[in-house]
């Protein structure tokens, strides 16, 4: 497993999303993804699904050390009356006593920016959370983020794939010492049908889903979200520190990028996001 490092956090750079995964899928999927060699799983309080990955951690017989667990506020819990009892509610259906990383779900103008920074702040004094960050943010917000919190920030988790380009929210990130968390890295399967990503996957002997994870991976700064609900892919998913794509098949995979190309922006809750333009 390799690790990213951002503002003094130290994150498996692979980790298994949860999103949308059901009670059955979840106590399928976790037991396959720890035993395939997955150190960081992702969930969120919204997703419904944290007790099964707490479960699945206590009968996985790992140290609680050597997992890194990230969940989400949910943004109907951001006041500072809701905020810290959904922490705890976190951290009993995760069976743990500690968050190795709390992000803020997405934006939400209802609670004052302050007021949730200062949330996931007071988590991180209590000893409840090692490292808080932020997820679905455009540029502005998540510089406002940065100067409000005294706990460092580590990462943005947003939407990114080979046809959203989103080098100038990665830049800023960079800038700020933010690490990037990547999900929809396979566009909701639209990568299964690229012939580019067919062509250099069949030059390396990997799959399109390996190929497309080691094209995020390979990036500075980026942490990869893999998900699947088939066991039998989860191991192959895992495999993608043993071969590197050349400069060109990076740069074509960039290539692929295209206007309006994004696929997760639910009303009520996405930001005015950051220009993503063709590609980069």
């Amino acid at each position: 497993m390799q690790f990213v490092t951002a503002n003094g956090a130290t994150i498996p750079a692979l980790g298994f999303g949860t999103y949308g995964m059901s009670r059955p899928d979840m106590l399928r999927m976790i037991p396959a993804a720890l035993d395939a060699g997955f150190r960081h799983i992702d969930t969120a309080q919204i997703y419904g699904n944290e007790a099964q990955v707490g479960d699945c951690v206590a009968a996985s017989g790992l140290r609680r050390e050597d997992l890194f667990l990230t969940t989400k506020v949910w943004v109907a819990n951001y006041p500072t009356r809701a905020f810290a009892a959904s922490v705890d509610d976190s951290l009993g259906r995760l069976r743990t006593d500690y968050i190795d990383l709390l992000l803020l779900h997405w934006p939400s103008d209802a609670t004052p920016l302050a007021e949730q920074i200062e949330g996931l702040n007071a988590a991180v004094r209590a000893g409840k959370v090692r490292h808080v960050g932020v997820s679905n943010f455009n540029r502005a917000l998540m510089a406002e983020a940065v100067k409000l919190s005294a706990a460092p920030i580590v990462t943005n988790q947003f939407e990114y794939h080979p046809y959203l380009n989103q080098a100038l929210l990665i830049d800023e990130c960079r800038r700020l010492d933010v690490g990037v968390t990547a999900y929809c890295g396979m566009a909701v399967g639209r990568v299964f049908g690229e012939p580019v990503l067919a062509e250099i996957s069949k030059s390396h002997g990997k799959t399109v889903a390996q190929v497309v994870l080691r094209w995020l991976l390979q990036q500075e700064s980026v942490i990869a979200l893999s998900r699947t609900t088939n066991p039998g892919r989860v191991a192959g998913n895992a495999a993608v520190f043993d071969f590197a794509l050349t400069p060109a098949e990076m740069a074509a995979i960039h290539e692929l990028a295209e206007t309006d190309s994004r696929i997760v922006s639910p009303s009520g809750l996405s930001p005015a996001w950051d220009p993503t333009p063709a590609a980069r």
